[in-house]
C-alpha cells in the first residue's frame, strides 16, 4: 500500500506517467522530444555558464542549479497541462492573460521593474537572483486566447473581436516599450500565422502585416541602439571592439568548432563572448559540437515542428487546431530566430533559444507551450463521432426505411429492430 502511494506521488512528475501508453503516437513522440531537448539544454547550459558563474559567484554550477529548479517547476506545470482538458485551460486563459498583462505593465513602474542591459523586462521575486519576465510568461496564454478568438471568428460579435484585438495590441505594445523588439516581433508573427491558419480574409492579413512592418521601422528609427545593431549586423568586422563585438565573437566560436567540434566543455570563446549562456548559447553549442552537432540540433527543431504541423492538420476542432499551430510556430520560429542571430543572418536581438538558454520564465513558458501542443495532440480526434452515435444513426436510418415500407404497404406488420 505504501509503495502504491509513493508511486502515485511520483506520478506528479511526467517521467512516471502510467497513462502515456494510451496517448496518440504524435503526443508520445512530442513528449520524449521535449524531454530530450530539455535535458540536452541543461547539459549545454552547464558548459556555457560554468566560467561566468565561477568568476562572479565562486560557484560554477550556480546557473545550472537555478535552471534545474525552474525546470522542475516547469515540468510540474507541463504535466498538469498535459492532463487537463483543453476546454478547462481555455476557460482559465483570459484571467491569466490579464494578470500577466498587469505584471507586464508593472515593469514600467519606477522602482518595481528591474533593468538589465538597458532593458526593463523583469520583476524581482524575493531576491535579485530570481527574476520573472512577464513577456515570456504571457506567451502560452496569448496563444490560447488567440485560438479562441480566431477559431470562432465567424460566430464572434464585432464588439468582442475589437476587445480582444485591442488586448493583443496592449500586449505587443507593453513588450515593445520595455523595449524588446524581438519578442514583440515573435509574438506578432505567431498571432499573424494563427489568424492566417484560421482563414481570415486576405486583405485583413495583408493590412496587419504592413502595420507590423511599419511599427518595426518606426521602432528602429526612434531607437538609436537598434539602429546601431542593424548597422553592426551589416558589417560587424568594421567595429569589432564596439557594436559588432558580440556577433564577431559568436562567428569566431562557430567557426572554431569545425565539423566535429572542440568537445563538451572545451569551448574557448565562452570566455570572451558576452551573454553566452542566454542569447548566444547556440554559438557555444556549435563550437563544442561542431557543424555535425548544429545540424543535429536543427534537425531536432525541424522534426518537432513537422510533428506539430501534423497534429495541426489532424485536429478536428478549429480552436484545438489553432492552439497546436500557435504552439508549434512560437517554439520553432523562436529557435530559428536565435540561430539566425548567432550566425549573423539576422540582426542581434535578445531572444533565448527554447530549452537551451538560461532563464526561469523562458523555461516555464516553453514547457507550458510544449504541454499545450501535446494536449492538442491528445485531443486532435476529439471531434470524431463516437461509435454510439454511429449506431444511433444506423437505427434512425433503419427506422426511416421501415416507415417508408409501411407507407407503401399499409398491411405490413412492423418488427422491432435490434439495437
Amino acid at each position: 500500500m505504501k509503495i502504491l502511494q509513493i508511486f502515485q506521488i511520483f506520478q506528479v512528475f511526467p517521467f512516471f506517467d502510467r497513462t502515456v501508453d494510451k496517448w496518440a503516437f504524435e503526443a508520445r513522440l512530442l513528449r520524449w522530444l521535449t524531454f530530450l531537448w530539455l535535458f540536452a539544454g541543461l547539459a549545454v547550459l552547464f558548459s556555457a555558464s560554468y566560467p561566468v558563474a565561477d568568476l562572479a559567484f565562486k560557484d560554477g554550477t550556480l546557473y545550472f542549479k537555478y535552471q534545474i529548479a525552474w525546470a522542475i517547476i516547469g515540468l510540474l506545470l507541463f504535466n498538469a497541462v498535459v492532463h487537463l482538458p483543453l476546454r478547462l485551460i481555455l476557460k482559465i486563459s483570459p484571467v491569466m492573460l490579464f494578470i500577466i498583462l498587469a505584471l507586464l505593465y508593472a515593469t514600467h513602474i519606477p522602482g518595481v521593474g528591474t533593468t538589465r542591459n538597458a532593458a526593463t523586462r523583469w520583476l524581482s521575486v524575493g531576491s535579485s537572483s530570481f527574476l520573472l519576465q512577464p513577456s515570456e510568461l504571457i506567451k502560452p496564454f496569448l496563444i490560447l486566447q488567440a485560438a479562441q478568438l480566431f477559431g470562432n471568428w465567424q460566430r464572434t460579435p464585432w464588439k468582442t473581436k475589437a476587445f480582444w484585438l485591442v488586448t493583443f495590441l496592449l500586449v505587443l505594445g507593453g513588450i515593445l516599450m520595455q523595449p524588446s523588439l524581438s519578442v514583440t516581433a515573435l509574438c506578432g508573427i505567431t498571432l499573424w500565422l494563427m489568424a492566417l491558419g484560421a482563414g481570415l480574409p486576405s486583405f485583413q492579413m495583408l493590412g496587419t502585416a504592413a502595420m507590423g512592418v511599419g511599427v518595426a521601422i518606426a521602432s528602429v528609427t526612434f531607437r538609436e541602439y537598434q539602429r546601431r545593431r542593424i548597422l553592426s549586423f551589416l558589417d560587424p568586422w568594421q567595429d569589432q571592439a564596439g557594436d559588432g563585438y558580440q556577433l564577431v565573437q559568436s562567428l569566431m566560436a562557430i567557426g572554431s568548432g569545425g565539423i566535429w567540434g572542440t568537445g563538451f566543455g572545451l569551448s574557448q570563446q565562452k570566455l570572451f563572448l558576452p551573454i553566452q549562456y542566454t542569447d548566444f548559447i547556440f554559438a557555444i553549442f556549435a563550437e563544442e559540437f561542431g557543424l555535425f552537432g548544429g545540424i543535429c540540433l536543427l534537425l531536432l527543431v525541424m522534426i518537432y515542428g513537422t510533428i506539430g504541423l501534423s497534429v495541426t492538420y489532424k485536429c478536428k476542432d478549429p480552436v484545438t487546431r489553432l492552439v497546436a499551430l500557435g504552439s508549434t510556430c512560437l517554439v520553432v520560429v523562436q529557435a530559428l530566430l536565435n540561430v539566425g542571430v548567432a550566425t549573423g543572418v539576422l540582426p542581434t536581438t535578445g531572444l533565448p533559444f527554447p530549452f537551451l538558454s538560461y532563464g526561469g520564465s523562458s523555461t516555464i513558458s516553453c514547457l507550458l507551450i510544449a504541454g499545450l501542443l501535446i494536449r492538442s495532440a491528445r485531443e486532435m480526434a476529439s471531434a470524431d463521432v463516437i461509435p454510439f452515435n454511429r449506431n444511433r444513426d444506423k437505427n434512425v436510418e433503419r427506422s426511416s426505411e421501415l416507415t417508408l415500407r409501411m407507407g407503401k404497404n399499409k398491411n405490413a406488420i412492423p418488427t422491432r429492430s435490434r439495437l
